[in-house]
């Protein structure tokens, strides 16, 4: 006897017995019980009833007097014998009203028309009792896997068992301490190997035992029941450091043994320690034998992880603010050494200002006294307009070379007849012979007068070009030094590199005057970049040429296109033929505090190692070439525009 029953109802004997025999192949797991009217049925539902057992399909014709056959499927539900039993409706011929009643009433599964086809019974019949076993009989689905549909019931026991361990991973562990799940976890396996003997997972290890090697492969998972161990790891330096100290109920070796990754660190035994060893193999084993640790060491592992990465947090935060510190710190030294050097600057800034304020001064005060004469001299119109001219061409020329204008003054005098006015008719641009000889035809016999009075129009235009170029040399200066002094909080720009350039050697220029400048620019488009940043490069860069080399000394500053990692890119040299860098200390004048300046050189050694934080944030490269002796040159490789925008907190 079954506790599962097949009920089918039909008033055609050769109908039950098609039934029962196309469903034969369900009698192993189900009693097929067959009623040729509805009291017969209802008696076998009542036996049912007294025996346990339940319909799990219920097939039934619908002509059995007056509806009765669809009355009692409709009511099927409500028989304790027959409570959430799958339903077939056999109909003679297709029946709507008696199919839409039973739909209705929600009681309908399937409908299906006699004659069926072959294999119709079977195969409806093993979907309806695939369905009926998976909500009443979920624990046991494998032992209904041979005759009904076995790739769902495999596929919903699979999603069981994964919900029961998912289960199991959370509620095995709540409320439960480390120690006590430690303890749970380490009583299992001792259980289980107590029923097999033949394995010796239990060791004793004297102090100083090394369990995993830092770098390693790990094939091996240690529980530790008594003792202590320390995990160590080391340093770029090779110096070993106790990152980890592990007592009762820990896990060594966790990660490596369940990634396969090599040890993280090194687990060595501080005294005595007595742990429980497994392989894969034997854990393997132990996990399937004893299912119920599965869950226990999954909260277990997890637990353990996650004591690691508390430990790793709390040592990333404290290391985010010691780094903090460091930056604080490294900024106020790159202050520092600013600020020096831009009080070496202002003296030599201050030396250059002087000359173009004397200039001015002394253009002002000649202005002042021939601004009378100008306004009140008497001409001719036509000899005013040309004043007017010469004024305003001298506004905007050149001064000519003193070889050039002597060669002309010859070449006019015989037509003036005077030297020094051929000079000054040469200086006004008056140099053409037949514009003279026109001029001379016109004014004669107030030509030579007429010529100094130009004079006077063509040196006040002179001045006050004068005082322009000089204003402009002073705005260029003052420009450069507060570029240099404004705090370095800029965003990104596109820029003229040569425009930051040329400002720094403004800032040089009373130094530079005592070596040879060679200036050789590329043709370069504007490049994205903290102007204000590498304008800081500049300056060491330069000041570093100057120191290196004496008197009569070169610095060559280059500009070129170039290709840097597969980027079109911008490469700046600054070449001195000073005495070079010896090898030995070539590799070191990028670290920091690190100095070469020679005795009355200010230098806090930072220099370069700014200049190469600054160009790597940028995303480009500063190396150097020297001979010592012979050459230094300092080449810095920028890419038009950085793959990533720096962070001035890190420049």
């Amino acid at each position: 006897m079954n506790l599962q029953v097949i009920l089918c109802l039909d008033d055609d004997p050769n109908i039950l017995t098609q039934i029962a025999s196309e469903l034969s192949a369900f009698s192993g797991l189900f009693d097929i019980l067959c009623a040729d009217n509805v009291h017969t049925a209802g008696n076998i539902l009542e036996e049912l009833k007294r025996n346990d057992q339940h319909v799990a399909l219920f097939i039934c014709d619908h002509t059995l007097g007056e509806d009765q056959g669809v009355n009692l499927l409709i009511n099927i539900d409500n028989h304790p014998a027959s409570k959430g039993a799958r339903t077939i409706l056999l109909n003679d011929q297709p029946n709507l009203d008696v199919i839409m009643q039973a739909v209705n009433e929600g009681r309908l599964n399937y409908c299906m028309t006699k004659p069926w086809a072959p294999q119709e019974m079977f195969e409806t019949a093993q979907k309806e009792l695939t369905q009926y076993v998976l909500q009443h009989n979920s624990d046991d689905l494998l032992r209904y896997c041979s005759v009904l549909d076995q790739k769902c019931l495999l596929e919903a026991h699979i999603d069981n068992k994964l919900a029961s361990y998912r289960n199991g991973f959370i509620e095995s562990a709540l409320g439960v301490s480390d120690e006590a799940l430690a303890q749970e976890l380490i009583q299992g396996l001792h259980e289980y190997f107590a029923l097999n003997s033949e394995h010796n997972v239990t060791r004793i290890y004297s102090e100083d035992h090394i369990l995993t090697h830092e770098d390693k492969p790990n094939s091996f998972l240690w529980f530790v029941e008594e003792g202590e161990v320390a995990l160590l790891k080391r340093d770029e330096s090779g110096a070993s450091h106790e990152v980890a100290r592990l007592g009762q109920g820990s896990l060594i070796g966790g990660m490596s043994f369940v990634t396969g990754d090599v040890s993280f660190s090194t687990g060595i035994t501080l005294k005595p320690t007595k742990v429980i060893k497994l392989n894969r193999t034997l854990f393997s084993q132990v996990m399937q034998a004893r299912n119920d640790l599965l869950p226990l060491f999954s909260s277990y592992l997890l637990r353990h992880f996650n004591r690691r990465l508390k430990r790793s947090i709390s040592t990333e935060v404290k290391l985010q603010q010691t780094l903090q510190s460091l930056e604080l710190a490294h900024k106020q030294l790159i202050e520092k050494e600013k600020m020096a050097m831009l009080g070496q600057l202002v003296a030599g800034v201050a030396h250059e200002l002087n000359n173009p304020v004397s200039a001015i001064l002394r253009n002002s005060d000649t202005l002042r006294d021939n601004i009378g004469l100008l306004i009140n001299v008497e001409m001719s119109d036509v000899a005013r307009d040309k004043a007017n001219q010469i004024m305003a061409d001298a506004l905007l020329s050149r001064p000519m070379s003193t070889a050039d204008a002597r060669k002309k003054a010859k070449v006019i005098e015989p037509i003036i007849g005077d030297r020094n006015l051929a000079r000054k008719a040469v200086n006004m641009g008056l140099d053409d012979t037949d514009e003279l000889q026109t001029w001379q035809k016109k004014l004669h016999p107030e030509f030579d007068e007429t010529l100094s009075q130009w004079d006077m129009f063509y040196q006040a235009g002179s001045l006050l070009r004068s005082t322009n170029v000089c204003a402009q040399r002073i705005a260029d200066m003052v420009k450069s030094l507060k570029t240099y002094a404004r705090q370095d909080d800029e965003t990104m720009h596109e820029v003229d590199i040569h425009e930051g350039i040329e400002d720094t050697l403004v800032m040089f220029e009373n130094q530079l005057k005592r070596v040879q400048l060679v200036k050789d620019y590329g043709e370069l488009r504007a490049i994205r970049c903290m102007p204000i940043a590498l304008q800081q490069v500049w300056t060491n860069l330069i000041s570093n040429a100057l120191d290196a080399i004496s008197t009569d000394g070169e610095i060559q500053v280059t500009t070129r296109e170039t290709v840097f990692r597969s980027r079109k890119a911008v490469k700046v040299t600054i070449r001195d033929n000073g005495m070079g860098i010896p090898t030995p200390i070539k590799n070191k004048i990028f670290e920091l505090n690190y100095t070469t300046k020679r005795e009355g050189h200010f230098g806090l050694g930072i220099g370069l190692s700014v200049c190469r934080q600054i160009v790597e944030h940028h995303g480009g490269l500063i190396d150097v070439h020297s001979s010592a002796g012979e050459f230094t040159a300092m080449m810095v490789t920028l890419p038009y525009s950085p793959l990533t925008t720096p962070s001035k907190e890190n420049i």
